[in-house]
């Protein structure tokens, strides 16, 4: 897109982390939020923050993973705001458990936050996103797209499905006015570890500490994210070992499974 000043943004997972990261650069770069997150509080929160910014701003709540919820959002949306430019598709949960652990509720819970989340978003955003000149979607994957991560199967899957299916859309799109990202943050202090689903041994919760003092903070991937909207860049990796993690997956994958198959198993003995 050439320029962001008056457009509307719909971001979901905005009420904390990424999304509010994003909706706030969003907002200083002239854009108006719908903010779409499953919490009302922090959804609410996010819009008071765009409107002391100086941007417009709508709080919805929205369970991203409801098909019905989401295809009435847009006109929600339009209700508040008249139009949509720009779709950013933020909202992501985890799990932190071996995938024989997994219920099918979990795994059910998962793909239907991570990925179906974002086919609804597309989907449903799409028919008044071609009615503007220029539009763009924005589809959060992780560094877990490229490689398949111990006690994370099910979001490696996820975010792996968002990566396919963000460069299908593309391709399609390609010549439409309408541009699609692909983001692929490395590790980010957000509250996504702190909140995952897991077996409770205290790992991840290690994991988590560990994250809030080494992690990039969402802002820098909100900065990475208006950039590529704006240079309509079709895959951004935010930080170095995202970077890597991309590098070594295509160099050796099978190098790559196996490291990750010995830290496990280190893991497991609890020599790490």
């Amino acid at each position: 897109m050439k320029r962001l000043q008056d457009k509307v943004a719909v971001v979901t997972g905005a009420g904390s982390g990424i999304g509010r990261a994003t909706s706030l650069r969003l907002a200083t770069a002239g854009c108006d939020i719908a903010v779409v997150d499953v919490d009302v509080r922090g959804a609410e929160e996010t819009a008071q923050l765009v409107r002391d910014a100086g941007r417009r701003a709508s709080a919805h709540v929205a369970d991203v993973s409801n098909k019905q919820r989401m295809q009435a959002l847009p006109a929600d949306v339009l209700a508040a705001h008249g139009r949509v430019d720009v779709l950013v598709n933020n909202a992501g949960v985890t799990i932190a458990h071996a995938f024989e652990d997994h219920t099918l509720e979990d795994l059910e819970w998962i793909v239907g936050i991570n990925f179906w989340g974002v086919l609804y978003g597309c989907k449903f955003f799409l028919p008044h996103l071609k009615a503007q000149d220029e539009a763009h979607i924005v589809n959060v994957s992780s560094m877990a797209g490229f490689v398949g991560l111990p006690m994370q199967s099910s979001y490696c899957a996820t975010k792996a499905a968002v990566r396919g299916f963000s460069q299908s859309l593309a391709a399609e799109l390609s010549g439409t006015g309408i541009g699609v990202t692909v983001v692929f943050p490395g590790p980010v202090r957000t509250k996504v570890l702190k909140s995952a689903r897991h077996a409770g041994d205290g790992r991840v919760e290690k994991l988590a500490d560990l994250l809030e003092r080494r992690a990039r903070p969402p802002s820098v991937v909100a900065n990475n994210i208006v950039s590529a909207i704006m240079r309509n860049q079709s895959h951004i990796s935010v930080g170095l070992l995202a970077q890597l993690t991309d590098w070594f997956s295509r160099l050796s994958p099978s190098l790559m499974t196996g490291l990750l198959g010995w830290g496990y198993e280190r893991v497991q003995q609890r020599k790490i």
